[in-house]
């Protein structure tokens, strides 16, 4: 159960995102894993969220990993039908 999370009704999306934002659990993840990596606080301070935010969006991330995926890969593939660079 998270208190900072929701699934987003009519969202293409099925991963959870931080409640009132348009930022999705695996964008926080990628934010504070990937190569331009911010700290959890920085993140947390940015998005105008409490750290406890986005400890959730990475503990949600971590445990979907099925899921993150599978939505990374229809969202590639839907870009390079429509001849989008991914």
């Amino acid at each position: 159960s998270y208190e900072h999370l929701e699934p987003r009704p009519g969202s293409n999306y099925r991963q959870w995102f931080l409640k009132g934002r348009r930022v999705r659990a695996a964008l926080v993840w990628h934010d504070v894993h990937g190569p331009d990596a911010y700290t959890p606080e920085e993140l947390a301070r940015d998005y105008e969220v409490p750290l406890e935010a986005i400890r959730e969006a990475l503990d949600y991330t971590e445990r979907n990993w099925d899921l993150i995926w599978k939505e990374h890969d229809e969202e590639e593939e839907w870009f390079r039908a429509k001849g989008i660079p991914f």
